[in-house]
């Protein structure tokens, strides 16, 4: 079976450079009081889904479009990553359709690209009344931050961070990704501990400053005087689906081996024994996964690697999707049900066995992946205890695919609606 690779190239769809694309300044009526920064498509997705939560969208005109700017501002603070960068430029196009200004900056874009970012947005900074975040253990939201006085800000999800960021907050613990908790703060870390010391007391709520955390994931101990909103994906089960059920499963996969909490034999051995067990045909690929394991578990497992140009929530709810969808502890446990509410799509995550475990994770990690999974509403859960393990629940559908198949990537496409097929993935040319 051939692997489908793909996402556009880092430069496709419209818009380029750095400040607001050309076309798309903010017209009457315009939210310019909000501003929200985001740097992956996930947490794009999420600004999408509070701004339609809050009615933070203009009503549609007679054609059925909404003015261009309409909405609010949204800053994407882009990576250097290719995938993560072609899926925030596709999910730039759906801002900008639900009427919202984007902003593109090359953030990463060389040494004197943080001055020329930080320089040209602190106008905004000083004028917003509200800031919309994804990522506040990012330094450069954290340094943002610090420049704005907005009286109501808002942390969207930014995956199962959001669970971490919650609880650090809650109890006054410096803001570190639970993958590097426990570990020594570096140079760097020590360097900027007072820009973070800032940003975290900005993340308090006050009788002057309102917060709120809007997200999908389930929240435990709330901060003093933070208000939670629950994101159901409303927004996403709206515009798109419901999708067409196929037989068999679909795997998605994780990063947890690129960020050296998982070692990648044990990773390569759990797939192949899910994949057998289910039926499994297709692979969607986390965005970060590296290409050299990617290409591993093509030809080792004959599953067919696809590599989304959209978040794994639209790309589901677009369909067609596999009857069982089957995930190691991440965030798509959480978010696939919400997403697909209302399908006869089952969810089933696979427990992560701590012999999988690598020598260099964080003592955090074991108690994380195992909160992730169990705290998982309206999901399947597997054993994970070894590889053969990960199969045992039974077969569902007709056995896997067996033998080699040859890793190739597509050609680059330079735009990615002409080049997507219904699903939002890309064939081979």
């Amino acid at each position: 079976m051939s692997p489908r690779a793909a996402t556009p190239g880092p430069e496709a769809g419209s818009g380029t450079g750095t400040g607001p694309d050309p076309g798309n300044g903010a017209g009457p009526g315009s939210d310019s009081g909000t501003l929200a920064f985001v740097e992956s498509p996930v947490q794009l997705l999420n600004v999408l889904e509070w701004a339609h939560a809050h009615a933070h969208v203009p009503a549609p005109a007679s054609d059925g479009r909404r003015p261009p700017g309409a909405g609010l501002t949204l800053v994407v603070l882009s990576p250097v990553d290719p995938m993560t960068r072609g899926q925030l430029r596709r999910m730039a196009e759906l801002a900008r359709e639900e009427g919202h200004r984007v902003r593109w900056e090359e953030a990463r874009g060389g040494t004197l690209a943080p001055f020329r970012t930080v320089g040209g947005l602190t106008a905004l900074l000083r004028r917003a009344r509200r800031v919309v975040m994804g990522d506040p253990f990012s330094r450069y939201v954290q340094l943002l931050l610090t420049l704005t006085g907005a009286r109501e800000l808002v942390v969207v999800d930014d995956g199962t961070a959001t669970m971490e960021f919650v609880t650090q907050l809650a109890q006054g613990e410096r803001l570190v990704r639970w993958h590097r908790k426990g570990g020594r703060p570096g140079p760097r870390d020590l360097l900027f501990a007072p820009v973070s010391a800032v940003a975290r007391r900005r993340l308090r709520a006050t009788p002057a400053r309102t917060v709120e955390i809007f997200s999908a994931m389930p929240i435990g101990e709330v901060p003093e005087g933070v208000t939670v909103t629950a994101n159901t994906f409303t927004w996403t089960r709206a515009r798109f689906g419901p999708p067409r059920v196929a037989k068999g499963a679909d795997l998605v996969g994780t990063s947890l081996v690129e960020t050296g909490v998982v070692d990648v034999e044990h990773y390569l051995d759990a797939v192949r024994a899910l994949a057998s067990a289910h039926g499994a045909g297709r692979y969607f690929a986390h965005r970060r996964e590296s290409t050299e394991k990617l290409h591993r578990l093509a030809v080792e497992t004959g599953l067919e690697i696809v590599r989304p140009d959209l978040p794994l929530e639209l790309i589901a709810r677009r369909g067609p999707v596999g009857r069982t969808i089957l995930s190691f502890p991440s965030t798509v446990v959480h978010t696939l049900p919400l997403a697909l509410a209302g399908t006869e799509v089952r969810v089933a995550v696979c427990d992560i066995d701590p012999g999988w475990l690598t020598t260099s994770a964080s003592p955090r990690a074991r108690t994380f992946l195992t909160g992730v999974t169990s705290t998982a509403r309206d999901v399947h859960r597997l054993p994970g205890t070894s590889a053969t393990a990960a199969g045992q629940a039974g077969p569902e559908g007709t056995a896997g695919p067996t033998g080699s198949s040859v890793w190739r990537r597509s050609h680059r496409r330079e735009r990615c609606p002409d080049s997507a097929d219904k699903s939002g993935q890309f064939t081979q040319p």
